[in-house]
């Protein structure tokens, strides 16, 4: 059939319009909806939309405070933060960039790989490697951790967008292990593991604060704009009541002792006997806290506060000043003291054998013969004599500000059995710390008032304000009278006893020696000799405490006496004190003469 002619063509216009009008509508309706978008944008919703884009902008970043110093006595630091940074990356923003070219004044385009290149040589790290840390889709990303502020400058320079500085507290020993078990650790994530810094973090960490600014789209912080920041509030620093130089001559004078013997460890307290202050508490090994893994982790913590062990002998100072206060004795009583002696069905030995000899209380304790120990404690009933020991500390732990305390083991009378009753009566069947034995000895120094242990002597704010710590108002244990007695027994035990090399030209010494048997795996192994000195006795001012475990040969050479008068005399002439202008006033030994007899 013959096409009319011009039909097509009619056709093709009527489509076209239709197409047309079709676009225009749409076209209208997505002005219609634009509009309206419009009008809730900017009419509706624009406080909350305009916050929105805002906080696209913001960008937040901590600012940390600085970590409180650990100071001596002095005010010399142990312990300190220095300034470093980590360098970390938002990689989203990590991208080539324009900066600003002086010498051309005008913009120019910088690659990122070549910035990354020259970062490298910076941090002496490869290109490769350093561009896996700082490109990808993570907001933070580590790229290196405790740099010099030196090397952050040096970084920040270069101007890559999205690389920011943190500052970070890293932590300088700088008398390396002196004190290291007192003064602890941090862990390579700044984490308090050890010692003080974890026990006082609270004090020594701080408040961290918060910065937040304006960043344009290519993650470079805008100039002029807005930002708000709540300040860091630095920790406090802690002063001690330790001195770096006594502490260091301790812990250089007790490794020398235990390493002669080969012993498991030993450790020295010193304490002023007046106030309870802790001058040294020493390890024959010492942590380094700035590389601690290098160390056996026994002596991480002192020693002195954490290992116990069966005193021996030294555990008849609270005997004998116990049975002087409240057995109605005196120390020139008269006892008839054989070598060995059944009390109950019990039979005591000394440890040497010797003659019978007839002995005033004071010589019983200058020569530490078991049996006239015994006959002196039963003046009290057990019940009184475990309450002293309660008094004095033994059994609980003593709270310095450091972790890891042991509180030594004390059972009730009513749990003792047959021989622990008598054992108890000379330094056997319980155990106490060597800063238990330190307590004991600096209660009877200072008159019979017990001053509790102090290590902690202020925390200091950042505006250097000092809280000190109120010294404690102390604990009357025993009379003045039986101190004064328990010295001049005390000094017996020097001047005429087992404790001859303690001497100290010029003062009057006094204390007392002992050696416990060392429980071990399925019963005793070894033993732990110790001994407790203070001087001088016309007016005491420091207290010592040793204690050496299971050093090897033969027991009846041991001596550590030696060594607590190394260090008290070390600490007489650093502190000045005057000589002794009395003799000794030591008790005799026996009732008559002769005093020098066999053992």
């Amino acid at each position: 059939m013959a096409r009319t002619p011009g039909a097509g063509t009619g056709a093709t216009v009527d489509a076209s319009g239709r197409r047309l009008r079709l676009g225009i509508l749409i076209a209208l309706a997505l002005l219609v909806v634009l509009a309206l978008r419009l009008v809730v944008i900017q009419g509706v919703d624009a406080s909350g939309h305009a916050s929105e884009a805002m906080k696209e902008r913001l960008r937040s970043v901590s600012i940390t405070p600085e970590r409180g110093s650990i100071l001596d006595s002095q005010g010399r630091v142990l312990a300190a933060s220095v300034d470093r940074y980590d360098l970390v990356a938002d990689q989203r923003l990590v991208k080539d960039y324009r900066t600003w070219n002086d010498d051309t004044n005008a913009m120019e385009d910088v690659a990122l790989e070549d910035s990354l290149q020259e970062l490298s040589g910076i941090l002496n790290v490869d290109a490769a490697e350093l561009r896996e840390r700082m490109v990808g889709d993570r907001p933070y990303k580590v790229v290196m951790k405790g740099i010099t502020p030196q090397v952050k400058e040096q970084a920040m320079e270069i101007g890559i967008p999205g690389l920011l500085a943190e500052p970070v507290s890293e932590r300088s020993y700088p008398n390396g292990s002196v004190a290291g078990s007192i003064l602890g650790f941090l862990g390579g994530d700044g984490i308090p593991l050890e010692g003080l810094e974890l026990s006082q973090d609270e004090h020594l960490s701080g408040t961290e604060g918060k910065r937040t600014y304006e960043i344009a789209a290519d993650g470079v912080r805008i100039p002029n704009a807005e930002f708000s920041e709540t300040p860091a509030e630095d920790g406090q620093d802690l002063r001690l009541t330790i001195d770096q130089d006594v502490q260091w001559f301790a812990q250089e004078a007790i490794s020398r002792k235990t390493e002669s013997y080969n012993a498991d460890w030993g450790n020295i307290t010193v304490m002023n006997a007046k106030t309870g202050e802790i001058v040294a508490m020493a390890d024959s090994t010492t942590v380094d806290p700035s590389d601690p893994s290098a160390t056996d982790s026994l002596f991480w913590r002192p020693t002195s506060l954490t290992q116990s062990y069966e005193p021996g002998s030294t555990g008849k100072i609270s005997t004998f000043a116990t049975a002087l206060e409240r057995g109605g004795i005196s120390p020139t009583d008269t006892w008839t003291v054989p070598n060995k002696q059944e009390f109950d069905g019990q039979v005591i030995n000394d440890s040497m054998p010797h003659d019978t000899y007839d002995m005033t209380t004071a010589g019983i304790f200058t020569r530490s013969y078991n049996t006239g120990t015994v006959q002196v404690a039963q003046t009290v009933e057990d019940e009184v004599r475990y309450d002293y020991l309660k008094q004095l500390g033994v059994g609980e732990h003593i709270d310095v500000g450091l972790p890891g305390s042991n509180k030594g083991i004390l059972v009730e009378p009513s749990q003792w059995d047959g021989r622990q009753r008598f054992t108890t009566m000379f330094g056997q069947g319980y155990t106490q710390t060597t800063l238990h034995l330190a307590q004991i000895l600096q209660t009877v120094a200072n008159g019979g008032v017990e001053k509790q242990a102090q290590l902690i002597d202020a925390y200091i704010d950042a505006d250097g304000s000092e809280n000190v710590l109120p010294e404690d108002e102390g604990t009357r244990i025993y009379s003045e009278e039986t101190s004064e007695e328990m010295l001049r027994l005390m000094e017996g035990v020097v001047e005429l006893g087992t404790a001859g090399p303690a001497q100290i030209p010029g003062y009057r010494v006094g204390g007392k020696t002992g050696t416990g048997e060392a429980a071990g795996v399925g019963g005793y192994n070894g033993y732990t000799t110790s001994f407790a000195g203070v001087a001088p006795l016309d007016d005491p001012q420091f207290v010592v405490a040793i204690s050496v475990h299971r050093p090897q040969g033969d027991w009846k050479t041991w001596q550590v006496e030696d060594t607590a008068a190394e260090v008290l005399s070390y600490l007489l002439t650093k502190y000045n004190v005057p000589p002794s202008d009395q003799e000794p006033q030591n008790y005799d030994v026996f009732p008559e003469d002769p005093q020098k007899r066999p053992w």
